[in-house]
């Protein structure tokens, strides 16, 4: 090494997964939060308050857990900001982590492009998972020779194309030589598959699939900065079977019989492209087919939550549909949440509670919600913060606390990260009352800006 020349040092430093950490309105919500025997804790699982309706809403888990809630529908009626959609969200966390649930607007239904009808179709079996087991066979090892067959390219002979494969695949009881065709070779050139990689190949569709580097071969004994995962040389034959599990929806299914005229398990390993227009005939045939995997013991049915928020603005045709709809078999929980008392529903000159018909009331379970005491909106505020990272003063709570009594929990949530920013904008690690206060002369409540146009009603565009 010559004078003055200094050697180059590389360590290894363990990389951090990259996580995505935008805090929604309702991410810290894990349940009801209900003790052994259904009586609501005043603060757990991320919910205040609110007692009557976390323990109804318990009532209705369980009924749904049991199957015994069929062919109803759940009515969360109260006040703005009174936690409607954090009792849906609860529900839903509650019934477990392979439940699907879809959150949608009642004004969503409609479009321009789709029927409204066909909106909620989908929406409610994209709420139907389906955990799907199956057995296939697949040459599964690590990759300890390989060998790319190229040809020239059709239109330019200049540039070669894969033509096939022959590789020698190796578990701790067996070697194999396998050979594949164009389609094998082309994904394994795409997955940057090389000596030293375990890789598990279908059978039947040739799809390939990377598992990771054997901690046998060299690679995976050495050092190196773009390695896959380490994984163990695998054991047993090379052909084997193995049960693989698909959790997909009713939706994803009627995709693939529409695509495929009917298609097959095989063809949920490559994806398809979505379809405008699903016919009732192939949701037919998809419904039949789900039953009989379920009868056989080859699926489980995971019915999820459709929860429709302000469901006074469905109209008169999508209440029937609905209401059409609970009395088949395949169908989801389905929450709806309205905040007006008696009104008109849409697409009819009649009024009735909660804009919703009386036939749909009837078959209903209705839960209500009541407005946040100031000790609620506080507790609540303190858990946002926790969630949104943010280190509130004493002080600063009370501020937001007493702003949300006084105008509205939401305005409070607002005004908690708006205080927060401010804080860091200032340089200052926690949030204290000189910035709730400086937040609140920026920014508007409700009231405030009723004000406000009332006092330029006579300069304001009509």
């Amino acid at each position: 090494m010559s004078g003055g020349e200094i050697p180059v040092k590389i360590r290894e430093i363990a990389a951090a997964a990259a996580k995505f950490e935008r805090v929604g309105a309702h991410s810290h919500i894990r349940g009801l939060g209900l003790d052994e025997s259904g009586r609501a804790i005043r603060v757990a699982d991320g919910l205040v308050g609110q007692v009557r309706a976390r323990e109804a809403a318990g009532v209705v888990v369980r009924m749904i857990k049991e199957g015994r809630l069929s062919g109803r529908v759940i009515i969360l009626a109260g006040p703005p900001g009174t936690g409607k959609t954090a009792l849906a969200v609860a529900i839903s966390k509650e019934l477990g982590v392979n439940v699907p649930f879809i959150q949608m607007s009642g004004s969503e239904i409609y479009s321009a492009e789709r029927k409204k009808t066909e909106v909620l179709v989908d929406a409610m079996r994209r709420c139907i998972g389906v955990e799907i087991r199956e057995r296939r066979e697949v040459f599964e090892g690590e990759v300890t020779k390989l060998e790319i067959l190229t040809a020239p390219h059709p239109y330019n002979p200049y540039q070669k194309v894969p033509q096939g494969i022959r590789m020698v695949l190796r578990t701790t009881d067996e070697e194999r030589k396998v050979e594949a065709g164009p389609e094998v070779a082309a994904e394994i050139l795409q997955l940057g598959v090389s000596e030293g990689s375990v890789i598990q190949i279908d059978a039947e569709t040739g799809r390939v699939s990377l598992v990771g580097i054997s901690d046998s071969s060299e690679r995976g004994k050495s050092y190196d900065v773009r390695r896959s995962m380490v994984v163990p040389r695998p054991s047993g034959r090379v052909k084997k079977e193995k049960e693989f599990v698909y959790n997909v929806t009713l939706s994803d299914m009627d995709e693939i019989a529409a695509s495929r005229g009917g298609g097959s398990l095989a063809s949920l390993l490559f994806g398809v492209p979505p379809m405008r227009e699903i016919s009732p005939e192939v949701r037919a045939s998809v419904d039949a087919e789900v039953k009989k995997m379920v009868d056989e013991g080859r699926a489980v049915l995971h019915p999820g939550v459709l929860f429709i928020d302000d469901a006074h603005m469905l109209d008169v045709e999508a209440f029937s549909f609905l209401s059409r709809a609970l009395e088949g078999d395949l169908v989801p929980i389905i929450i709806l949440a309205t905040n007006r008392g008696r009104t008109r529903i849409r697409g009819t000159d009649v009024e009735s509670p909660l804009g919703i018909p009386l036939d749909m009331l009837d078959r209903s379970v209705i839960i209500g919600t009541e407005e946040y005491t100031k000790d609620d909106i506080r507790d609540i505020l303190r858990i946002r913060a926790e969630a949104e990272g943010a280190k509130l003063e004493p002080e600063a709570l009370e501020a937001l606390a007493e702003m949300g009594a006084r105008t509205s929990l939401r305005y409070a949530s607002q005004l908690l990260s708006i205080s927060s920013q401010i804080a860091r904008m200032g340089g200052r690690e926690s949030v204290g009352a000189a910035d709730v206060e400086r937040a609140a002369s920026l920014f508007m409540d409700v009231g405030q800006a009723a004000e406000h146009l009332k006092r330029y009603e006579e300069k304001l565009l009509r």
